[in-house]
């Protein structure tokens, strides 16, 4: 019981905050009280993570926040299903600086995403390709910038290789880390013009560099992204949380089915999730299938990845 409330009663919390249901334990009993529907998914939750500690041994706050976004429906999150569209209500449209474009979240899980960076310091979210993870945070801190909230926005990518070598690749250092970057870049061209950018770069108002570039660094009234944070080892991670300084707000986003570290390094994202879950003025959510807002076929492609060939072949 105790590795299944988690340290400190992190994971008990969790799923308190998510469902707003009473837990306690009573003679070796789980015992859940609130709302008929919410007892029921508590408890099809806790039947969930205590088969996965079963089989593996060990409960991570990640498995918890996975667990939670599956029963729920959509990315977990206090109210659940029945809050979805209380919070798309509730978080105000973003306002950049492309006067004609007003960046809105388009699922629940999108705004509840939106709800964890307005009201913590400190967001770790992972959710699969095409649920808008990084131009949300980048949206966000447009909007911080334009609204003199910080004075400096810095994003940030691990230059990891998915599969093929950067020596190959043509130019010197620099020219092979911009590829790593680009996604970032496309995403503030929708948030500003050419020449908007262009300056605030020269000027270094506006930072796109690689993780390593961090270290030794504080940045005060600065917006800090972290992208593609399944990449950074658990000693980058450690380094790049640590650069914040004050009136400073750090998102750090990842997708935990795409790592590329060595098979014997774990991620950063991963380990974050689990050991800072408990810490008050961190906000942690999962993002699911059902918010990804590519192309439809997005959706299909990776629900067909995570299946696996065994299950596809069974629905034919």
């Amino acid at each position: 019981m105790l590795s299944l409330f988690g340290p400190r009663d992190q994971h008990l919390r969790r799923i308190r905050e998510a469902l707003d249901v009473r837990i306690a334990a009573r003679n070796g009993q789980i015992v859940v009280e609130g709302a008929e529907s919410s007892v029921s998914k508590a408890t099809d939750i806790f039947e969930q993570l205590k088969a996965f500690l079963t089989q593996h041994g060990n409960l991570d706050f990640a498995e918890v926040e996975r667990t939670l976004g599956n029963v729920l429906g959509v990315g977990a999150g206090p109210g659940g299903v029945g809050n979805a569209k209380q919070a798309l209500v509730e978080v105000p449209a973003i306002d950049v600086f492309q006067a004609s474009r007003k960046v809105q979240p388009k699922t629940a899980g999108q705004a509840r995403y939106l709800r964890a960076i307005l009201d913590h310091d400190v967001i770790l979210a992972a959710g699969p390709a095409g649920t808008g993870k990084t131009y949300l945070a980048v949206a966000m801190a447009v909007a911080a910038l334009k609204a003199e909230k910080v004075r400096k926005i810095v994003l940030v990518r691990p230059a990891v290789e998915a599969g093929e070598s950067l020596g190959y690749l043509p130019g010197d250092m620099q020219a092979k880390i911009n590829p790593y970057l680009q996604p970032l870049l496309d995403a503030l061209r929708e948030m500003m013009d050419n020449e908007m950018l262009k300056r605030f770069m020269e000027q270094q108002v506006v930072e796109v560099i690689p993780l390593a570039y961090m270290r030794g660094r504080t940045l005060n009234d600065a917006y800090i992204i972290l992208d593609e944070a399944q990449n950074a080892t658990i000693a980058q991670m450690k380094m790049f949380l640590t650069r914040m300084g004050r009136n400073s707000k750090i998102v750090v986003s990842g997708d935990m089915t795409q790592v590329d570290l060595p098979s014997h390094t774990q991620s950063g994202l991963v380990d974050a999730m689990r050991r800072l879950g408990g810490i008050e003025g961190i906000g942690i959510i999962t993002l699911s299938g059902s918010d990804i807002v590519r192309h439809r076929l997005v959706q299909e492609i990776v629900r067909a990845y995570d299946e696996g060939p065994a299950a596809k072949r069974q629905k034919h």
